[in-house]
């Protein structure tokens, strides 16, 4: 199983915070950093010393680290054109040597845009901007060097661009896509993504999810496409010790009033996560997000990374 380390910055973390983070998980062996994509906190609490763009951090996260994966889970589809987008994630891409993944989904925290300036759709147009997206996005990176690339659509048109810069990885970085959404969203990621992502959800809720695009995925025809499965991965938050009272001091901030919709934290020993990801794994998982709360909580992710990576296969 693949174990990436997933954070919020838009809790409270400077980009010094996320580079140290960073910099830890990749020589502890974790998989990938992955990051939302958050212009606001979602408590009252204004999450000092206040936003760090996603992208902006990555493509200077691609120049500090060497070898571990860099992404979002997820960017906004409201915040940012396609074809810029193309262009940015490309960049980084090359910039990481081909170290990058892009999360991206319809966009769900009002307040945000609000503060912002940001548009904010009803969900109906917010899922079919989405889906225009990735068409954008995945056509513009697997046009041929020389040939440009065209799109009309009903939100967005594209007139001879490029297609440049090229990604590092081609024919494009892995698009994952994912949420708790049991229509829309899995025929989405059987359409376009690499990688469906479930949520925080509990194991038999993760279980459900995998089977609903596992049906998209029959319907749309994915196996004859020539395309690669899907791989399924699941978020999981995570507040562990060595002893319970560490344990239940890392967990306090789930308590804190949020905006997100109810999770199923694994609370407790390293022993706990290990049992959880192996639950995980029968189901079909074999990639996982793990959500530390804390960026500055160091001590919290090495000992992830020495009592749990090792008992992982395939994490190292």
């Amino acid at each position: 199983m693949r174990v990436a380390v997933f954070t919020e910055p838009h809790r409270g973390a400077s980009y010094d915070d996320q580079l140290r983070f960073a910099r830890l998980a990749e020589a502890g062996g974790f998989d990938g950093f992955f990051r939302a994509d958050h212009y606001q906190s979602m408590g009252d609490t204004p999450g000092l010393p206040g936003p760090t763009d996603a992208w902006l951090t990555l493509a200077a996260l691609a120049r500090e680290t060497s070898r571990i994966r860099l992404g979002t889970l997820v960017s906004s589809a409201t915040f940012r054109l396609p074809g810029p987008l193309a262009v940015m994630v490309a960049q980084v891409d090359q910039m990481s040597g081909g170290r990058v993944e892009l999360g991206i989904g319809a966009g769900w925290y009002e307040r945000e845009h609000t503060s912002y300036g940001i548009p904010f759709p009803p969900a109906a147009e917010r899922f079919d901007r989405l889906a225009e997206q990735l068409e954008v996005l995945t056509g513009l990176w697997r046009t041929p060097v020389g040939a440009t690339y065209h799109h009309t659509g009903q939100y967005y048109r594209l007139v001879d661009a490029p297609a440049l810069p090229r990604p590092a990885q081609q024919p494009g970085p892995p698009v994952i896509v994912g949420g708790r959404g049991p229509k829309r969203t899995p025929e989405l990621a059987a359409r376009y993504a690499d990688e469906f992502n479930v949520p925080f959800m509990s194991v038999s809720g993760t279980a459900a999810a995998y089977a609903r695009v596992r049906e998209a995925c029959d319907r749309v025809g994915r196996a004859g496409s020539g395309r690669a499965p899907l791989v399924l991965s699941a978020g999981v938050v995570v507040a562990i010790g060595r002893t319970d009272a560490e344990a239940r001091r890392r967990a306090a901030p789930l308590h804190v009033p949020s905006a997100l919709p109810p999770e199923d934290p694994v609370v407790g020993s390293p022993a706990r996560l290990v049992d959880r990801l192996g639950e995980l794994a029968a189901a079909g998982t074999t990639r996982v997000h793990l959500r530390l709360i804390d960026l500055a909580d160091l001590d919290h992710l090495e000992l992830v990374a020495a009592e749990v990576l090792p008992q992982l296969d395939g994490t190292r």
